[in-house]
């Protein structure tokens, strides 16, 4: 009767997953086709290598039926859930803390028997002196301090258990680490009685990697550090810092790697009508100069001996911070990034748009793709938007054919075949993609603008004529 029951069990899991690998597929479609993307099949076919198998370690789903079938009364559905989730854990270092003074943390998604890790970095911008820390503390608590935190996170894109939606990195142990320093993962100043708020960022993942050890992390074969907007920059920020306490700990067989997605910001000169009374107007420049004094910041030190000691903010800006950097990077950064244009008060969902404001964004377009030209790896679209390997739509996107991906894959392919660092990307396999066109959204596989649920160019078209510019001569504009 037990056996029986065991089958039946194991038929219908077999049939639920069967039917849900037919769905996934089913409803993957490329964005030029209501959001031309990847066919799910095809991505995975491309993707899989030996160095995603495991020998001896059971996919999320066949571990979920072992223990079913071990235990016949317990559901497989909550197990399948539990599988796919990351929990909460807080440092054992308590003096390290998020700026209210409560404990900082990481969520986990073990994986038996991987050698591959991904830490993710969140990010949301920060704050730089009493007011806007005291006005962020108010409206966005969670970024500042632990007392809500969900128990349980579910990995979504790059960090997602399911081979459809992360075809790469599914079965390698998830770590995210929540933001709520508000320093860009810098800081190292405690709370006390002359500092309101602690900025102990980079202390954060310093401590993630020391409780991370008896979980494994010594015996690595990658560790990818990654990180999205202030998350990103962290990445660049911290990359150096991590791959040396790797070493400390005896480590010495790890391959670290950094991941930076949406965090390559640029000091672009923007004319402004406001004097910087209100802190809202300062430019991002200024705000970083102003936070890094108030976080006790600490820099790479190598970016940080190119400067004089009022310009050290600086090391900030990836292209200025990644010829210093030993450890290989892939940036990930969208040539129309939505925030840098919002802390440069430029808001695509206004009803105007002034004619020094649309040049900025042509500008931020041209500087951006010119930056990142002498950066070995790196997947750049011409869309208007910000971050990207955590959405679950993350495979959707393409540069000259070539998903985001898919391109991870080839970077490390070439890492793995010389020690010095990438190749040159062979054309069968390539990791320097730079969309060339010139203009916002002329990227096919782009995401349709707010407002305009479908047609990516057709939308944007009609945000300028909302916007009242003159579409005609800019039209003709860029073509010349």
């Amino acid at each position: 009767m037990k056996i029986s029951g065991a089958l039946l069990v194991l038929l219908l899991l077999g049939e639920a997953v069967s039917q849900s690998k037919r769905q996934s597929k089913a409803n993957v479609k490329t964005p030029a086709q209501s959001r031309k993307g990847l066919n799910a099949a095809g991505e995975l076919a491309q993707t899989a290598t030996e160095e995603d198998t495991f020998i001896g370690v059971l996919p999320p789903v066949r571990d979920a039926l072992a223990l079913q079938l071990r235990s016949p009364s317990l559901a497989p559905l909550p197990a399948l859930k539990a599988l796919n989730n990351m929990k909460l854990f807080f440092l054992r270092n308590s003096g390290v803390t998020c700026n209210d003074g409560t404990a900082a943390g990481y969520y986990l998604r073990e994986s038996r028997g991987s050698k591959r890790w991904i830490i993710f970095l969140e990010g949301g911008w920060c704050c730089y002196n009493k007011e806007t820390c005291d006005t962020r503390y108010k409206n966005i608590r969670r970024l500042m301090s632990s007392s809500d935190w969900p128990q349980t996170k579910k990995g979504t894109g790059i960090l997602s258990a399911q081979m459809e939606e992360s075809p790469h990195w599914w079965n390698a142990n998830a770590v995210f680490v929540p933001y709520c320093s508000s320093d860009i993962w810098s800081g190292t100043l405690p709370k006390s009685r002359q500092a309101d708020y602690a900025f102990m960022g980079s202390l954060i993942i310093q401590e993630v990697i020391k409780d991370l050890v008896p979980k494994g992390i010594k015996h690595a074969k990658v560790v990818l550090l990654a990180g999205a907007s202030a998350g990103g920059t962290g990445v660049l920020l911290n990359l150096e810092r991590v791959a040396a306490l790797l070493e400390e700990l005896e480590a010495e067989a790890v391959q670290v790697r950094g991941l930076v997605d949406s965090g390559w910001f640029l000091d672009i000169n923007h004319p402004r009508q406001s004097d910087c009374s209100d802190a809202a107007s300062h430019a991002p420049t200024d705000a970083i100069k102003k936070g890094l004094r108030m976080w006790n910041g600490i820099l790479p030190e190598k970016c940080r001996q190119q400067f004089k000691k009022a310009d050290e903010w600086q090391c900030f800006l990836g292209y200025r911070l990644f010829s210093s950097l030993k450890s290989p990077v892939f940036v990930v950064q969208w040539l129309f990034d939505e925030e840098q244009m919002k802390l440069e008060n430029i808001h695509l969902s206004s009803q105007s748009l002034e004619e020094n404001q649309w040049n900025y964004i042509q500008n931020l377009g041209r500087e951006l793709r010119n930056s990142l030209r002498d950066v070995p790896a790196v997947f750049a679209p011409a869309c208007l938007s910000h971050t990207l390997i955590t959405k679950s739509y993350w495979m959707e996107f393409q540069v000259k054919g070539v998903s985001l991906a898919r391109a991870l894959q080839c970077w490390e392919r070439s890492l793995q075949e010389s020690n010095k660092g990438p190749k040159v990307p062979p054309r069968s396999c390539p990791f320097h993609l730079i969309d060339s066109c010139p203009w916002p959204h002329c990227n096919p596989t782009c995401s349709a603008l707010p407002g305009h649920p479908t047609g990516s160019e057709g939308s944007f078209m009609q945000t300028l004529l909302r916007l009242r510019l003159d579409v005609p001569r800019k039209a003709q504009e860029l073509k010349s």
